[in-house]
C-alpha cells in the first residue's frame, strides 16, 4: 500500500489516481479516504489527480498512540503534499475533515494551494464556549467520547443508522449498505485516535480561517444535526473570498447521501 511518513515517523496510507490538477480529499470523523469515493471516481472521470490519505489512526494508517491533534494532521496532511509534490492543488474537507485543511492552510501556507471547500465543517468551531455562542455544549463531546470508550460498536451503529445521514427524520428511507460502509470505516480504525479527536475536532479554526486568501467554497446542509448551520457564514464571512452555498433538508454526511449534487457544484467553482 502506498505510504508515507510523517515527520514525526508515522505512516500514513494515501490514494493518489489520475493525472492533472490536484484535488486532496481530507475525511471526516472517524472514516477513512474511502468516504470519498463518490467524488474521487467524479474527478477522475473530469480529468483530475485525486488524492486521499487516511488520517493518523484511521483506517489503513498506522495505529500510534500519539500525535491525534489538530496540529499533528495539519503537518502530516504537509508531508503528503510535500511528497507528491502538490501544486495548484484544490482541498476538499468534510467534518472534521475542514478542521485538518483550514489548520494545514493556516499553519503551513498556502504556497501548495489553488482553492479550499469547506463541506459540513468543523469551522470556525462546533463546541460552545465564551464567544461561541451557537456550539453544541461540551457534555454532548463528552458522552460521544464515553459511549466511545465504552461500547464503539454499538455506538458507531446509532450515529451512522440516525443523525450523520438524517435517516432519523421522518419520510427519509435508511440505506443498509451506506450504513454498513460508514461503521465499516469507523470500526477499522483505532479507538484511541478516534477518542482524541473529538477534542480535537472540537478546536476553535477562527485564527486559522483568517490566514486563508485562497478563493474558498463552504458547503452545509440546512439539516445537519451534527455540525450547527449557523456556524458555516461565519466561515465563509472569515476567510479572505469565501462563497457559502446551502442546501435545504440536506444532512451532514451530503457528500455521500446527494453526491449527484455537490458533485456539479464542486465542479463548477473549481473550474470558475
Amino acid at each position: 500500500m502506498p505510504t508515507i511518513t510523517s515527520t514525526d515517523r508515522t505512516e500514513i496510507f494515501y490514494k493518489d489516481w489520475g493525472s492533472g490538477q490536484p484535488i486532496v480529499f481530507s475525511h471526516g470523523w472517524p472514516l477513512s479516504a474511502d468516504d470519498w469515493d463518490a467524488q474521487m471516481m467524479y474527478f477522475l472521470g473530469h480529468g483530475y489527480r485525486v488524492i486521499a490519505h487516511d488520517r493518523r489512526g484511521h483506517g489503513r494508517s498506522a495505529q500510534v498512540g500519539e500525535g491525534h491533534d489538530m496540529d499533528h494532521y495539519a503537518d502530516d496532511l504537509a508531508a503528503l503534499t510535500a511528497h507528491l509534490d502538490l501544486h495548484d492543488a484544490v482541498h476538499i474537507g468534510h467534518s472534521a475533515g475542514g478542521g485538518e485543511v483550514a489548520r494545514y492552510v493556516g499553519r503551513h501556507g498556502e504556497s501548495r494551494v489553488a482553492k479550499v471547500v469547506l463541506i459540513s465543517a468543523v469551522t470556525p468551531y462546533v463546541m460552545a464556549a465564551d464567544g461561541r455562542p451557537v456550539g453544541l455544549p461540551k457534555s454532548v463531546f463528552d458522552d460521544f467520547r464515553a459511549q466511545l470508550a465504552g461500547h464503539r460498536s454499538e455506538f458507531f451503529q446509532a450515529v451512522a443508522s440516525g443523525p450523520f445521514y438524517g435517516f432519523n427524520r421522518p419520510g427519509v428511507e435508511p440505506s443498509e449498505p451506506v450504513i454498513q460502509n460508514w461503521w465499516r470505516q469507523a470500526m477499522t480504525g483505532a479507538a484511541n485516535a478516534e477518542h482524541d479527536e473529538i477534542t480535537a475536532f472540537c478546536e476553535d479554526f477562527t485564527e486559522d480561517l483568517t490566514k486563508i486568501s485562497v478563493p474558498v467554497l463552504v458547503m452545509h446542509g440546512e439539516d445537519d444535526q451534527v455540525v450547527n448551520p449557523a456556524v458555516a457564514p461565519r466561515s465563509a464571512k472569515l476567510v479572505a473570498n469565501g462563497t457559502l452555498k446551502t442546501y435545504p433538508g440536506y444532512p451532514h454526511g451530503m457528500p455521500v447521501t446527494h453526491a449527484d449534487v455537490l458533485n456539479p457544484d464542486l465542479l463548477a467553482f473549481i473550474r470558475s
